[in-house]
Protein backbone atom coordinates (compact mmCIF):
# COMPACT_ATOMS: atom_id res chain seq x y z
CA UNK A 1 0.00 0.00 0.00
CA UNK A 2 0.67 3.21 -0.76
CA UNK A 3 1.53 5.87 2.24
CA UNK A 4 -1.91 7.78 0.87
CA UNK A 5 -3.62 4.59 0.94
CA UNK A 6 -3.40 4.11 4.88
CA UNK A 7 -4.44 8.28 5.01
CA UNK A 8 -7.33 7.39 3.27
CA UNK A 9 -7.62 4.57 5.97
CA UNK A 10 -7.35 6.61 8.86
CA UNK A 11 -9.51 9.54 7.26
CA UNK A 12 -12.51 7.51 6.90
CA UNK A 13 -12.36 7.27 10.68
CA UNK A 14 -11.38 10.74 11.68
CA UNK A 15 -11.69 13.28 8.98
CA UNK A 16 -8.88 15.85 9.22
CA UNK A 17 -11.68 18.16 8.07
CA UNK A 18 -12.81 17.87 12.30
CA UNK A 19 -9.53 18.76 13.40
CA UNK A 20 -9.72 22.29 15.70
CA UNK A 21 -8.55 25.67 13.85
CA UNK A 22 -5.24 25.77 16.18
CA UNK A 23 -3.92 22.08 15.39
CA UNK A 24 -1.52 20.88 12.42
CA UNK A 25 -2.76 17.09 11.25
CA UNK A 26 -2.29 14.77 8.44
CA UNK A 27 0.88 14.16 6.81
CA UNK A 28 3.73 16.50 8.31
CA UNK A 29 6.41 14.83 6.18
CA UNK A 30 7.54 12.02 3.72
CA UNK A 31 5.89 11.21 -0.26
CA UNK A 32 2.38 10.12 0.01
CA UNK A 33 3.21 7.92 -2.95
CA UNK A 34 5.92 5.73 -1.40
CA UNK A 35 5.28 2.05 -0.55
CA UNK A 36 4.76 1.58 3.02
CA UNK A 37 7.27 -0.93 4.43
CA UNK A 38 5.71 -1.13 8.42
CA UNK A 39 3.98 1.45 10.76
CA UNK A 40 5.10 2.58 13.60
CA UNK A 41 1.77 3.86 15.75
CA UNK A 42 2.87 6.32 18.72
CA UNK A 43 1.70 8.90 20.78
CA UNK A 44 4.21 11.18 20.30
CA UNK A 45 7.01 11.32 17.86
CA UNK A 46 10.31 11.98 19.20
CA UNK A 47 13.91 11.31 18.34
CA UNK A 48 14.09 7.80 20.19
CA UNK A 49 10.29 6.97 18.55
CA UNK A 50 12.14 7.67 14.57
CA UNK A 51 15.18 5.20 16.38
CA UNK A 52 12.67 2.64 16.78
CA UNK A 53 10.97 3.27 13.53
CA UNK A 54 14.22 2.40 11.79
CA UNK A 55 14.83 -0.53 14.42
CA UNK A 56 11.39 -1.72 13.37
CA UNK A 57 11.95 -1.21 9.52
CA UNK A 58 8.73 0.83 9.53
CA UNK A 59 9.14 3.89 6.82
CA UNK A 60 6.08 5.42 8.36
CA UNK A 61 4.87 6.70 11.64
CA UNK A 62 1.66 7.31 12.56
CA UNK A 63 1.18 9.80 15.96
CA UNK A 64 -1.56 11.20 18.13
CA UNK A 65 0.39 14.46 18.30
CA UNK A 66 1.99 16.78 15.85
CA UNK A 67 5.45 16.77 16.24
CA UNK A 68 5.23 20.06 14.09
CA UNK A 69 2.74 22.48 15.92
CA UNK A 70 3.77 25.77 14.78
CA UNK A 71 5.63 27.16 11.84
CA UNK A 72 9.35 26.26 11.56
CA UNK A 73 11.29 28.45 9.82
CA UNK A 74 14.74 26.82 9.92
CA UNK A 75 15.74 22.78 10.45
CA UNK A 76 19.56 23.25 11.78
CA UNK A 77 18.96 20.57 14.68
CA UNK A 78 19.17 23.49 17.11
CA UNK A 79 15.51 21.96 19.22
CA UNK A 80 14.07 18.38 19.68
CA UNK A 81 11.71 19.55 16.67
CA UNK A 82 14.07 19.99 14.01
CA UNK A 83 16.44 16.98 14.99
CA UNK A 84 13.47 14.96 15.09
CA UNK A 85 12.14 16.19 11.19
CA UNK A 86 16.01 15.88 10.14
CA UNK A 87 16.28 12.00 11.18
CA UNK A 88 13.11 11.34 9.99
CA UNK A 89 13.95 12.85 6.57
CA UNK A 90 17.49 11.66 6.48
CA UNK A 91 15.89 7.86 6.47
CA UNK A 92 12.87 8.36 4.31
CA UNK A 93 10.47 7.76 7.19
CA UNK A 94 7.70 9.51 6.37
CA UNK A 95 5.17 11.32 9.73
CA UNK A 96 1.09 11.47 9.91
CA UNK A 97 -0.54 12.78 12.70
CA UNK A 98 -4.51 12.93 13.97
CA UNK A 99 -4.70 14.59 16.56
CA UNK A 100 -8.01 16.72 17.78
CA UNK A 101 -9.88 15.04 14.38
CA UNK A 102 -9.70 11.81 16.45
CA UNK A 103 -10.07 13.87 19.66
CA UNK A 104 -13.61 15.11 18.08
CA UNK A 105 -14.75 11.50 16.81
CA UNK A 106 -17.42 9.72 18.74
CA UNK A 107 -15.29 6.43 18.98
CA UNK A 108 -12.17 8.23 19.47
CA UNK A 109 -10.04 9.26 22.11
CA UNK A 110 -12.51 10.41 24.96
CA UNK A 111 -14.66 7.01 23.83
CA UNK A 112 -11.87 5.15 24.76
CA UNK A 113 -11.20 6.66 28.58
CA UNK A 114 -15.00 6.02 28.91
CA UNK A 115 -14.25 2.37 28.47
CA UNK A 116 -10.83 2.27 30.51
CA UNK A 117 -13.71 3.55 33.07
CA UNK A 118 -16.17 1.42 32.63
CA UNK A 119 -18.68 4.39 31.69
CA UNK A 120 -22.28 3.40 29.89
CA UNK A 121 -24.95 5.65 28.16
CA UNK A 122 -22.18 7.86 26.91
CA UNK A 123 -22.66 11.23 25.41
CA UNK A 124 -20.53 13.72 23.66
CA UNK A 125 -19.64 16.30 26.66
CA UNK A 126 -19.51 19.66 23.91
CA UNK A 127 -21.11 18.87 20.66
CA UNK A 128 -19.72 20.61 17.20
CA UNK A 129 -21.57 22.84 15.52
CA UNK A 130 -21.88 23.84 12.12
CA UNK A 131 -20.52 20.26 11.02
CA UNK A 132 -23.90 19.01 9.27
CA UNK A 133 -25.09 20.15 6.01
CA UNK A 134 -28.29 20.08 4.06
CA UNK A 135 -28.85 19.68 0.58
CA UNK A 136 -32.11 20.50 -0.75
CA UNK A 137 -32.35 19.30 -4.74
CA UNK A 138 -35.13 19.27 -7.84
CA UNK A 139 -35.74 15.68 -9.37
CA UNK A 140 -38.42 14.96 -12.32
CA UNK A 141 -40.55 12.49 -10.66
CA UNK A 142 -39.53 8.87 -11.92
CA UNK A 143 -35.78 10.05 -11.64
CA UNK A 144 -36.34 10.99 -7.82
CA UNK A 145 -35.01 6.63 -6.17
CA UNK A 146 -32.28 6.94 -8.45
CA UNK A 147 -31.00 10.53 -7.21
CA UNK A 148 -32.05 8.98 -3.93
CA UNK A 149 -30.28 6.34 -3.86
CA UNK A 150 -27.05 7.97 -5.11
CA UNK A 151 -26.87 10.47 -2.28
CA UNK A 152 -27.73 7.63 0.47
CA UNK A 153 -24.77 5.55 -0.60
CA UNK A 154 -22.46 8.83 -0.73
CA UNK A 155 -23.37 9.15 2.58
CA UNK A 156 -26.08 11.51 2.93
CA UNK A 157 -29.32 10.86 4.91
CA UNK A 158 -27.56 9.55 8.20
CA UNK A 159 -29.06 10.88 11.89
CA UNK A 160 -27.88 9.02 14.24
CA UNK A 161 -28.58 5.36 14.68
CA UNK A 162 -31.27 6.01 11.65
CA UNK A 163 -29.99 6.01 7.60
CA UNK A 164 -31.72 6.75 4.11
CA UNK A 165 -33.40 9.53 5.75
CA UNK A 166 -35.21 12.37 3.40
CA UNK A 167 -38.08 14.66 3.38
CA UNK A 168 -39.87 14.61 -0.21
CA UNK A 169 -42.20 17.00 -1.69
CA UNK A 170 -43.79 16.86 -4.58
CA UNK A 171 -44.21 19.98 -7.36
CA UNK A 172 -44.02 21.68 -10.43
CA UNK A 173 -41.01 23.09 -11.66
CA UNK A 174 -40.68 25.25 -14.76
CA UNK A 175 -37.48 26.32 -16.76
CA UNK A 176 -37.13 27.33 -20.63
CA UNK A 177 -33.99 26.43 -22.43
CA UNK A 178 -31.97 29.23 -24.38
CA UNK A 179 -30.85 28.46 -27.59
CA UNK A 180 -27.51 26.98 -25.80
CA UNK A 181 -29.11 24.39 -23.58
CA UNK A 182 -29.18 20.68 -24.67
CA UNK A 183 -32.27 20.20 -22.39
CA UNK A 184 -33.17 16.31 -21.76
CA UNK A 185 -37.29 17.19 -21.32
CA UNK A 186 -38.74 20.52 -23.03
CA UNK A 187 -37.70 22.27 -26.23
CA UNK A 188 -35.61 25.21 -26.61
CA UNK A 189 -37.11 28.47 -26.31
CA UNK A 190 -40.26 27.21 -25.05
CA UNK A 191 -41.72 27.03 -21.25
CA UNK A 192 -41.51 23.69 -19.64
CA UNK A 193 -43.40 22.53 -16.48
CA UNK A 194 -42.47 19.34 -15.26
CA UNK A 195 -43.92 17.05 -12.02
CA UNK A 196 -40.64 16.88 -9.62
CA UNK A 197 -39.78 16.14 -6.41
CA UNK A 198 -38.11 18.31 -3.98
CA UNK A 199 -35.41 15.93 -2.11
CA UNK A 200 -33.80 17.34 0.97
CA UNK A 201 -31.83 15.60 3.59
CA UNK A 202 -28.67 16.45 5.55
CA UNK A 203 -24.83 15.09 5.36
CA UNK A 204 -21.42 15.63 7.69
CA UNK A 205 -19.92 18.26 6.35
CA UNK A 206 -16.46 16.64 5.50
CA UNK A 207 -18.76 14.87 2.73
CA UNK A 208 -19.82 17.58 0.32
CA UNK A 209 -17.47 16.91 -2.40
CA UNK A 210 -18.73 13.29 -2.48
CA UNK A 211 -22.39 14.44 -2.05
CA UNK A 212 -22.42 17.05 -4.99
CA UNK A 213 -20.40 14.33 -7.28
CA UNK A 214 -23.15 11.89 -6.66
CA UNK A 215 -26.00 14.39 -7.21
CA UNK A 216 -24.17 15.53 -10.60
CA UNK A 217 -23.61 11.71 -11.65
CA UNK A 218 -27.26 10.53 -11.13
CA UNK A 219 -29.22 13.85 -12.14
CA UNK A 220 -30.66 13.34 -15.57
CA UNK A 221 -30.78 17.47 -16.33
CA UNK A 222 -28.19 19.91 -17.57
CA UNK A 223 -28.43 22.18 -15.34
CA UNK A 224 -28.71 20.87 -11.90
CA UNK A 225 -30.98 23.35 -9.01
CA UNK A 226 -29.42 22.26 -5.59
CA UNK A 227 -29.14 24.36 -2.37
CA UNK A 228 -26.48 23.56 0.50
CA UNK A 229 -26.73 24.92 3.37
CA UNK A 230 -24.80 25.16 6.70
CA UNK A 231 -26.96 24.14 9.95
CA UNK A 232 -26.02 24.92 13.45
CA UNK A 233 -27.91 22.16 15.15
CA UNK A 234 -25.24 20.11 17.17
CA UNK A 235 -23.89 16.81 16.50
CA UNK A 236 -24.35 14.58 18.77
CA UNK A 237 -22.05 12.25 17.16
CA UNK A 238 -18.75 14.58 17.08
CA UNK A 239 -17.64 17.17 19.45
CA UNK A 240 -14.71 17.23 22.45
CA UNK A 241 -15.47 15.12 25.52
CA UNK A 242 -17.73 12.59 26.79
CA UNK A 243 -19.80 11.91 29.76
CA UNK A 244 -21.33 8.91 31.21
CA UNK A 245 -22.57 6.61 34.08
CA UNK A 246 -20.57 3.87 36.39
CA UNK A 247 -22.54 0.45 36.44
CA UNK A 248 -22.80 1.84 40.57
CA UNK A 249 -21.93 4.41 42.47
CA UNK A 250 -18.74 4.95 44.28
CA UNK A 251 -16.87 6.64 46.52
CA UNK A 252 -15.26 9.25 45.49
CA UNK A 253 -11.42 8.91 47.15
CA UNK A 254 -12.45 5.04 46.07
CA UNK A 255 -13.18 6.49 42.59
CA UNK A 256 -10.13 8.36 41.98
CA UNK A 257 -7.61 5.55 43.44
CA UNK A 258 -9.26 3.37 40.99
CA UNK A 259 -8.85 5.94 38.63
CA UNK A 260 -5.12 6.47 39.13
CA UNK A 261 -4.61 2.32 39.17
CA UNK A 262 -6.37 2.29 35.36
CA UNK A 263 -4.32 5.46 34.07
CA UNK A 264 -1.18 4.60 35.81
CA UNK A 265 -0.93 8.24 36.96
CA UNK A 266 2.12 9.31 38.95
CA UNK A 267 -0.48 11.65 41.15
CA UNK A 268 -3.91 12.95 40.67
CA UNK A 269 -4.02 16.83 41.31
CA UNK A 270 -7.93 17.17 42.17
CA UNK A 271 -10.59 19.60 44.10
CA UNK A 272 -12.03 19.14 47.49
CA UNK A 273 -14.11 16.39 47.52
CA UNK A 274 -17.93 16.79 48.06
CA UNK A 275 -18.46 13.57 49.93
CA UNK A 276 -20.93 12.47 48.05
CA UNK A 277 -21.14 9.16 46.04
CA UNK A 278 -19.63 9.07 41.79
CA UNK A 279 -21.94 8.24 39.34
CA UNK A 280 -22.09 10.75 36.58
CA UNK A 281 -18.27 11.09 35.00
CA UNK A 282 -17.36 13.25 32.42
CA UNK A 283 -13.88 13.07 30.89
CA UNK A 284 -11.47 14.92 28.03
CA UNK A 285 -8.16 13.42 26.89
CA UNK A 286 -5.59 16.27 27.26
CA UNK A 287 -5.93 19.74 27.85
CA UNK A 288 -10.06 20.18 28.91
CA UNK A 289 -10.33 23.47 31.16
CA UNK A 290 -12.36 25.12 28.27
CA UNK A 291 -15.45 22.24 29.08
CA UNK A 292 -15.50 22.61 32.77
CA UNK A 293 -18.76 24.41 32.18
CA UNK A 294 -19.93 21.83 30.05
CA UNK A 295 -19.13 19.21 32.48
CA UNK A 296 -20.87 20.87 35.41
CA UNK A 297 -23.88 21.79 33.10
CA UNK A 298 -23.75 17.91 32.21
CA UNK A 299 -24.41 17.17 36.25
CA UNK A 300 -20.77 14.87 36.11
CA UNK A 301 -20.05 14.45 39.71
CA UNK A 302 -16.43 13.66 38.43
CA UNK A 303 -14.40 15.50 35.44
CA UNK A 304 -11.37 13.74 34.56
CA UNK A 305 -8.88 16.04 32.59
CA UNK A 306 -5.37 16.96 32.17
CA UNK A 307 -3.39 20.38 32.44
CA UNK A 308 -5.27 22.41 34.68
CA UNK A 309 -3.58 25.43 36.25
CA UNK A 310 -4.41 26.57 39.61
CA UNK A 311 -7.27 29.49 39.67
CA UNK A 312 -9.14 26.25 37.03
CA UNK A 313 -9.74 24.14 40.84
CA UNK A 314 -12.05 27.28 41.75
CA UNK A 315 -14.21 26.62 39.23
CA UNK A 316 -15.47 23.21 40.50
CA UNK A 317 -17.46 25.38 43.41
CA UNK A 318 -18.42 22.02 45.01
CA UNK A 319 -20.77 21.19 42.10
CA UNK A 320 -18.10 18.46 41.07
CA UNK A 321 -14.76 17.08 41.70
CA UNK A 322 -12.42 18.56 39.32
CA UNK A 323 -9.06 15.27 38.50
CA UNK A 324 -6.29 16.21 36.44
CA UNK A 325 -4.58 12.90 35.90
CA UNK A 326 -1.70 14.27 33.43
CA UNK A 327 -2.12 14.52 30.04
CA UNK A 328 -0.07 11.82 28.81
CA UNK A 329 -1.82 9.14 31.23
CA UNK A 330 -4.92 10.70 29.85
CA UNK A 331 -4.75 10.03 26.08
CA UNK A 332 -1.60 6.47 26.44
CA UNK A 333 -4.57 4.42 25.33
CA UNK A 334 -4.82 6.69 21.75
CA UNK A 335 -2.16 4.24 20.10
CA UNK A 336 -4.06 1.71 20.89
CA UNK A 337 -7.26 2.55 20.05
CA UNK A 338 -5.05 3.47 16.18
CA UNK A 339 -3.38 0.03 16.03
CA UNK A 340 -7.13 -1.84 16.66
CA UNK A 341 -8.79 -0.21 14.02
CA UNK A 342 -6.04 0.05 11.38
CA UNK A 343 -5.48 -4.20 12.22
CA UNK A 344 -9.07 -4.39 11.28
CA UNK A 345 -8.70 -2.85 7.89
CA UNK A 346 -4.72 -3.27 7.10
CA UNK A 347 -2.91 -6.70 6.62
CA UNK A 348 -0.54 -5.58 3.78
CA UNK A 349 2.25 -4.69 5.87
CA UNK A 350 3.22 -4.79 9.73
CA UNK A 351 1.23 -2.38 12.53
CA UNK A 352 3.58 -2.29 15.42
CA UNK A 353 2.41 -0.21 18.67
CA UNK A 354 5.94 1.96 19.71
CA UNK A 355 7.31 1.07 23.09
CA UNK A 356 8.93 4.25 23.50
CA UNK A 357 7.62 5.88 26.28
CA UNK A 358 7.38 9.67 25.22
CA UNK A 359 5.87 11.02 28.30
CA UNK A 360 8.19 14.43 29.30
CA UNK A 361 6.68 14.24 33.02
CA UNK A 362 8.13 12.42 35.94
CA UNK A 363 7.29 11.58 39.66
CA UNK A 364 9.02 11.74 42.48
Amino acid sequence: MQIQEVINILEDFAPTAYAEDFDNVGLLSGDPTTQVKGALITLDTLEEVVDEAIEKNCNLIISFHPIIFSGLKKLNGKNYVERTIIKAIKNDIAIYAIHTALDNQHKGVNDMICEKLGLKNRKILTPRKQSIKKLTTFVPNKNADEVRKALFDAGAGSIGNYDNCSFNLKGSGSFKPNEEANPVIGEKGEVHFEEETQIGLTFPAHLEGKIINALFSSHPYEEVAYEITTLDNSNQHLGMGMIGELEEEQDEAEFLQKVKQNFNSGCIRHSELRQKPVKKVAVLGGSGSFAIENAKRAGADVYITADLKYHDFYKAEKKLVLADIGHYESEQYTKNLLHSYLTKKISNFALILAETNTNPIKYI
